[in-house]
């Protein structure tokens, strides 16, 4: 699914074929969960592959290093250009791009000195799909953000999001809902999330959540067309009665829900303020006037 015997892909400096790639199976990364990534997407336009806010992602990756005491041997700007130069070389438009920090070997409990950066891409539509998801409340909780940087996407922080989603499909449900420690609705396995009550958009705030990249995206278009967008701290009953409710991720791009447990919303989603916004993302993330601006 993610690559063939063409796929190219970059590592340490190399562009090497994907199936022919090494990594030490003694890795840090991949025995204890330290290391960051990113998602990011391109999107075909008629000036050629826009990858969306670009250098937006490469600056989370780089701060994601940071909170993991993971050096970080790569400009933004150097990372940018060679997330086009993967993308050429695939022969690709429309692909999802997944940078990886991964460490050496270390079996000990301190981060390891010795970084490998991988860059791979691939064809990848909306990870929940088109239809109007069913979701449910999960039983497991979005972790304390005193016990790890919820803010930084860290690989090992990602076995919270498996427990959830497998749970998820465990019931008969298409995705789960996270809540905090406290019991305020938090995010999606891997979305941020929002909904619509009353003509205002509400959306959890930062502090128990990724601040995520399309989550900034939809609250500016919000903005600019003059909905109200209220971050704030509410829980699940909170949303009985609204309008409709929303995923929002990279490798999702914007998802309608249906329900979330016994709550159902009572919109069809292309009549809400909701399908607008997805509606101007598609328009955006396509349009080539925003070429410039995603890469610098």
């Amino acid at each position: 699914m993610y690559y063939n015997e063409n796929s190219i892909l970059y590592l340490d400096g190399q562009w090497l074929k994907a199936s022919e790639a090494k990594v030490n199976l003694y890795s840090q990364t991949m025995h204890h969960g330290n290391g960051v990534f990113e998602g990011i997407r391109s999107y075909g336009s008629a000036a050629g592959p826009n990858i969306f806010k670009a250098k937006q992602h490469f600056e989370r990756l780089k701060f994601s290093a940071e909170r993991m005491a993971i050096k970080f041997p790569y400009s933004v700007d150097e990372l940018v250009k060679i997330s086009y130069e993967l993308i050429e070389k695939n022969n690709l438009e429309n692909a999802y791009i997944r940078p990886l920090i991964y460490l050496g070997a270390n079996m000990k409990l301190i981060t390891c000195g010795e970084t490998h950066i991988m860059m791979a891409t691939w064809e990848w539509p909306p990870y929940l799909g088109d239809e109007s998801l069913k979701v449910m409340i999960s039983s497991y909780q979005r972790p304390n953000p005193k016990s790890i940087p919820i803010e930084a996407k860290v690989t090992g922080n990602y076995t919270n999001s498996i427990l959830a989603t497998n749970e998820a499909k465990r019931e008969g449900y298409d995705e789960a809902l996270l809540l905090d420690s406290d019991g305020y609705v938090s995010e999606g396995s891997g979305q941020n999330f929002f909904f619509v009550k009353d003509g205002v958009i509400y959306t959890p705030p930062l502090g128990n959540i990724l601040p995520g990249i399309t989550r900034a995206t939809i609250i500016e278009y919000a903005m600019e067309l003059g909905y109200p967008v209220v971050e704030k701290l509410f829980v699940p009953e909170d949303m009985r009665g609204g309008e409709v409710a929303f995923f929002t991720g990279t490798a999702t791009e914007v998802a309608s829900i249906s329900s979330i447990g016994d709550i159902e919303f009572k919109k069809d989603w292309k009549e809400t303020v909701a399908y607008e916004l997805f509606q101007m993302y598609r328009a955006r993330v396509t349009n080539e006037e925003l070429s410039e601006s995603a890469v610098g």
